[in-house]
């Protein structure tokens, strides 16, 4: 391919300009350098190993842990003009064979293969003679033990490095916290990778957090305002998703359930109908929406309370992938919290026990937090956030501060007594003066923290000494069993050089709010010609057996009714898009907006 990268991006995808580090990563894998790319979900990880695999000489081979995500990866990429397929279980053997017939008549640009079917024997083989451009490894969070999906079939993937030493390999993950980047880089043999961090950052998502009354009421008013829109709401149970399914649909709203426990034949209907919008709302276990590329769903409610802040993370990231306002809403319950407690003790390794109750604590300690929470969800993750988000139920309903100074740095002196070698059970024990047998054999009974916050209760220090981990004072290492250490800021507090402040802790409850709405860079546009041309979408879509979404976004339909394109010209400039696109469905949308601006200046007699 002669043009350069950018004019890819705008000939084949239709996006003017790139988003933070792509351009470098394509520039870099079609240079045959490898990478390890850290990006938001919705923040374009897909074109940074697509871009590459049409400019090198050929076939890029993406691995994808899931059928439904080939699908979609295939269906948006065959809409733009790129010649890819998928090669997996799904595929009858016709079909299957001619995957494999255009593979070796190298006519492919992409390839999207499951990691099991990638590193059989005879594909390896089938692969030794064939161009290679590149291998993607999508979620690459899953080859690695810290990762919160991990899955055998992926370690596997570590010996592509050593078969195709000369092929530049990149790994994608929209989660991941430091331990498992630093697991994945070694597993996958990417020693020599540039690093690309994006920040985790999704600031069209309005993060909310109820506490767990009457759940299905609680939903159902959050649900009220929202029937038009797409949404998934995630249950921890098959028993509880088909209840809530059963009742949501009683209630009047468009909803069907998803899991495991369904027929294969029931999973990908209901899937369908949703990438479709034939149905609104999908309630499901976690066995849904991996990778989903649907990018108009505009809410995720967790009906129960995630296990991981990593998959908190990955679930509400589905939401608002088009840049438009979405929402986050979390229903927390303290019964939740001792189901999943008695789950993860009954697991047999050790390691893996610590390792996830460990997560399971810092998801609590995001849902009990009474600072901004954006600023715990991406410290969590290593980003600091400079100030609060004002995007999030926390900073629009701000809870009562109380100075916390004073017990801030008993706190930090009561960790440094100890040696930086203990978890927060022990250093509260400490500082309220635990009559245990362990601080006597230490002697940590002598210290001159001991029992200095005796007056304080075990709930209070728990909540401080978390803000003070969320706040960079502190760090709790994961590696390490989870033991507090002071990092740098700590010195000024320390030494009495600066204050802190602190929301009251709510110790019994958190009380519920109300989620506000906020549109985040939402454009002007007009309503009534948006949905018309949802219209439109969907009557092309059913046409075509492909869900609206690949045709084009919801940002590429609020464009067109904000800027009204009288051309096909004007209508190229729009976002997303492309030559193939403006050809293929150009004249049909820009028909629908000429109609609609004729018939309104009649209307308003304007001549």
């Amino acid at each position: 391919m002669n043009e350069t990268s950018a004019q890819s991006l705008k000939t084949i995808f239709g996006y003017d300009s790139f988003r933070p580090h792509q351009q470098e990563i394509i520039e870099g894998l079609i240079r045959g350098e490898d990478a390890f790319v850290l990006m938001p979900t919705g923040g374009g990880k897909s074109l940074c190993y697509q871009i590459p695999a049409l400019h090198r000489t050929g076939v890029g081979i993406v691995v994808s842990p899931l059928i439904s995500l080939m699908k979609d990866q295939v269906d948006a990429l065959n809409a733009c003009g790129v010649k890819a397929e998928f090669y997996n279980s799904s595929l009858q053997s016709t079909q299957a064979r001619k995957v494999l017939a255009a593979l070796h008549a190298r006519e492919l640009d992409l390839l999207y293969v499951a990691p099991e079917r990638l590193m059989s024997e005879g594909f390896i083989e089938r692969l030794k003679d064939i161009p290679i451009a590149l291998f993607a490894i999508d979620e690459a969070h899953c080859i690695s033990q810290w990762g919160h999906d991990f899955r055998p079939e992926y370690r596997k993937l570590g010996r592509l490095r050593s078969l195709f030493r000369n092929i530049p390999m990149i790994a994608l993950t929209a989660t991941a916290e430091p331990h498992t980047r630093s697991d994945i880089l070694d597993r996958l043999g990417l020693s020599k990778a540039t690093c690309y961090i994006s920040g985790f950052d999704r600031p069209n998502i309005h993060y909310s957090v109820m506490e767990k009354i009457k759940p299905f009421a609680q939903l159902k008013s959050f649900l009220q305002s929202r029937n038009s829109s797409s949404g998934i709401v995630y249950c921890l149970s098959r028993k509880r998703v088909d209840k809530v399914a059963g009742q949501l649909v009683e209630a009047g709203f468009s909803a069907a359930p998803y899991h495991a426990g369904l027929t294969a034949i029931q999973r990908k209907k209901t899937q369908d109908d949703f990438l479709r919008d034939d149905i609104r709302i999908i309630v499901a276990t976690v066995a849904f929406g991996m990778g989903i590329d649907k990018s108009n769903i505009r809410y995720v409610v967790h009906y129960d309370i995630p296990k991981t802040i990593e998959s908190y993370y990955q679930e509400t990231g589905r939401a608002g992938r088009d840049g438009l306002a979405a929402e986050a809403l979390l229903l927390f319950g303290y019964g939740d919290i001792a189901v999943a407690k008695s789950l993860i003790e009954k697991t047999s390794n050790p390691e893996q026990k610590r390792i996830e109750l460990h997560k399971l604590g810092s998801m609590v300690g995001f849902a009990e937090a009474m600072s901004c929470r954006r600023r715990i969800l991406l410290g969590y993750f290593g980003e600091r956030l400079q100030d609060d988000c004002g995007n999030c139920d926390i900073c629009n309903h701000p809870p009562e501060l109380i100075d916390v100074t004073e017990d801030a740095r008993k706190a930090l002196s009561c960790v440094y007594r100890v040696g930086q070698r203990f978890g927060m059970t022990h250093v509260i024990d400490v500082l309220r003066g635990a009559q245990k047998e362990r601080i006597f054999q230490l002697g940590h009974d002598r210290l001159t923290t001991y029992a200095i916050g005796a007056d304080k209760s075990r709930e209070y220090w728990n909540s401080l000494l978390r803000h003070l981990v969320h706040h960079g004072f502190l760090e709790q290492d994961v590696g390490d069993y989870s033991v507090l250490k002071l990092k740098a800021p700590a010195k000024p507090l320390l030494k009495g050089e600066q204050t802190l402040t602190m929301a009251r802790p709510r110790i019994e409850t958190i009380k519920a709010a109300k989620t506000k709405r906020i549109k985040t860079g939402e454009m002007d546009y007009n309503q009534e010609l948006f949905e018309k041309l949802r219209i439109l979408r969907k009557r092309l879509a059913e046409t075509a057996g492909i869900p609206p979404f690949v045709i084009f976004s919801d940002t590429s339909l609020a464009e067109m009714a904000a800027y009204l394109p009288e051309d096909l010209d004007e209508f190229r400039r729009i976002h997303g898009v492309g030559n193939h696109k403006l050809k293929r469905y150009g004249p049909d949308f820009l028909e629908e907006i000429l109609r609609f601006t004729r018939n309104n200046t009649v209307l308003t007699g304007e001549t």
